[in-house]
């Protein structure tokens, strides 16, 4: 009895892999319900989908079409099969939409445009989570001013960008807001206000300010709190990183208004100064501006010959919905909240 099902699943098996290319000659005439339609919407030759139709009949070993006066017209068989092939056709270009898109999105390449303070570890936080789940895209990183940043995204250089404050939305560019974090007093460790808490603006008027750039999200806001305090630094230098920055303060050569940096050097617990005195000691400013907002930003895509490629639109989904709470204990953790 054994051997007898076996040798029975070979023959279904056989006459499965017989019929598999006749499914959509058989789905079209279902369709039509005529040989010479079916033929035009398929491009073959009326002779050829007559002979297919005619092994079909032959392999499932009943008519599948019935002479109708000068037309044919489907049998029970055929109409209680059709579903069932449309059903098979469906399920298997689905598997085709499936692959090819697993395709798309490991081909693909994802050009990111940031702020220089992101690339130390926010943005690879993001690019780790999104890797767990499409390891293969590539990405294309550009650091550089949030004006440049947003310049590129402008121009189309870049997919996404990663700025402070966040972008304003228009007709070529949407954003987002991610997460906020608040911003620091940096001060030289041996610093009048070193062991204070909290700081007001006012208690370092004409004292040297290390200052970003212009173009720099970070001097964009600087320049909105000193605004607030009515009065304007004194900047002594202009740098273009955080970590510059720093080095300056911590060298006691001005102060500064720089994201939180998480440890800093500092004296040894008995006071004395390490090599060259250098150290630096963040304090809270009393100010409702005193932060900063960080968002995504993408370009408006219209479709048609301009669409947004899958491996953009998956990370962007991402950053959207799991960013916030991935970033949450990062921000905490530097701005020691």
């Amino acid at each position: 009895m054994e051997r007898w099902k076996d040798w029975s699943t070979g023959v279904e098996h056989k006459q499965m892999a017989q019929l598999l290319p006749l499914l959509p000659l058989l789905a079209e005439l279902g369709r039509t319900q005529h040989i010479t339609a079916t033929a035009e919407v398929l491009g073959l030759p009326q002779s050829t989908v007559s002979r297919g139709i005619a092994r079909a009949s032959s392999i499932i070993g009943t008519e599948l079409l019935i002479r109708d006066g000068r037309g044919v017209r489907l049998t029970s068989a055929a109409r209680a099969l059709l579903p069932h092939i449309e059903a098979a056709l469906g399920e298997f270009q689905s598997g085709l939409d499936l692959v090819r898109h697993e395709s798309e999105v490991a081909r693909g390449r994802i050009a990111v445009s940031f702020q220089h303070t992101f690339g130390e570890a926010m943005l690879p936080l993001l690019i780790s989570a999104f890797r767990v789940r499409h390891p293969q895209p590539a990405f294309d990183l550009s650091q550089g001013a949030r004006a440049g940043c947003l310049a590129e995204l402008a121009a189309g250089a870049a997919d996404l960008a990663l700025t402070a404050p966040v972008a304003v939305p228009g007709r070529l560019i949407s954003s987002a807001a991610l997460y906020r974090e608040p911003l620091r007093l940096v001060v030289h460790h041996r610093h009048p206000l070193a062991g204070r808490r909290r700081a007001a603006l006012a208690e370092i008027r004409g004292e040297p300010f290390v200052a970003m750039g212009p173009g720099y999200g970070m001097r964009s806001l600087t320049d909105a709190l000193f605004r607030e305090a009515g009065f304007r630094p004194r900047i002594a230098f202009e740098s273009q990183d955080t970590h510059t920055a720093r080095g300056l303060v911590s060298a006691g050569l001005g102060v500064s208004i720089l994201p939180p940096g998480g440890p800093a050097s500092a004296p040894d617990p008995e006071g004395a100064a390490q090599p060259g005195d250098l150290g630096w000691v963040e304090l809270a400013l009393d100010s409702g501006l005193a932060f900063r907002e960080i968002g995504l930003a993408w370009r408006v895509r219209r479709g048609g010959a301009d669409p947004e490629p899958n491996p953009v639109r998956l990370f962007r989904e991402l950053v959207l919905s799991e960013g916030p709470a991935l970033l949450a204990g990062f921000v905490r953790e530097r701005s020691g909240a």
